[in-house]
């Protein structure tokens, strides 16, 4: 029945603990319609590509790390704490209290040696257009069919706002139904940078985020359905700040380590695409939703 609504769930890449619940959930969803659809998601490894032709794409911090604003003292320094503490944020066998630290103390060092490079406002969009990010196949459809139908997409992000937006700009999709939650640049009265704007936003204090964001959900109270995008168990909080939620459909991106990770990914999202580079079940999902099916 669950292929019949949505063909493409006949995807190799798609795994799922509870086909009965999704489809449960989805029903509800279209029933309810979409003008009470609103769509949260991560940024970095969701809605960009992990991978492409075999070789890492690069993250917002890696737009900025890899790119000729970065001196090659400062890149060294980055990759080294890179090196010591993605692992900890992979690891799956380390409760989140004990990594929560850890992932403050990773930013905040990330932060400050970017700040100390003196980077210009104006050179950001030529560092993006020259890095390799791509968003995922399939992200035309995504944007412009969330827009067309008038629903709100929320982008949560630990990453760099402004180089976040600078990729959506540039691939054409930056439509006004977009609210982008993240860490944003603080620039000088010359556009060199000073300092990173507000409460630090960490892969795994979304929850913090969502709850501190309240105003945009209580806009949205009209919207009680949630479909969330997400490629890590920290993405699982995004829609904490959602008030008198009915149904949440969560979709997860399994990248990298699958064998390590995919029980802890089947038992915490719905849905699961593993090594999936594309945006066509989120998409497939949408159209159902929407009545385009």
């Amino acid at each position: 029945m669950l292929l019949k609504l949505i063909p493409e769930f006949s995807n190799p890449s798609v795994c799922m603990k509870d086909p009965q619940r999704v489809q449960d959930i989805m029903e509800s969803m279209a029933k309810a319609g979409s003008n009470t659809v609103q769509v949260i998601s991560d940024f970095d490894m969701t809605l960009t590509r992990f991978a492409y032709n075999g070789k890492r794409c690069p993250t917002c911090h890696n737009i900025l790390d890899n790119s000729d604003l970065v001196s090659e003292e400062c890149k060294e320094q980055l990759k080294e704490l890179l090196d010591t503490y993605y692992p900890i944020e992979i690891d799956c066998s380390r409760p989140v209290d004990e990594k929560l630290p850890l992932m403050v103390e990773w930013w905040t060092k990330a932060h400050a040696l970017l700040v100390q490079q003196r980077i210009k406002k104006d050179h950001l969009a030529l560092v993006v257009r020259e890095s390799d990010a791509m968003l995922r196949d399939g992200y035309q459809l995504f944007f412009d069919h969330l827009h067309e139908h008038s629903i709100p997409l929320l982008i949560f992000s630990a990453g760099i706002g402004d180089i976040l937006e600078e990729v959506i700009r540039q691939a054409k999709v930056f439509h006004p139904n977009i609210n982008v939650f993240s860490n944003y640049m603080d620039f000088d009265d010359c556009g060199v940078l000073r300092a990173f704007k507000g409460e630090l936003i960490h892969i795994y204090n979304k929850r913090e985020g969502a709850l501190l964001n309240s105003g945009h959900f209580e806009e949205l109270r009209a919207r009680p359905n949630v479909l969330l995008m997400g490629d890590s168990l920290g993405d699982l909080n995004m829609a904490d700040g959602v008030q008198d939620m009915e149904n949440i459909l969560k979709i997860g991106f399994l990248n990298d380590k699958v064998e390590e990770r995919k029980q802890s990914y089947l038992d915490s999202y719905d849905i699961v695409l593993v090594k999936d580079e594309t945006l066509v079940v989120p998409n497939g999902v949408l159209l159902y939703l929407t009545g385009n099916k």
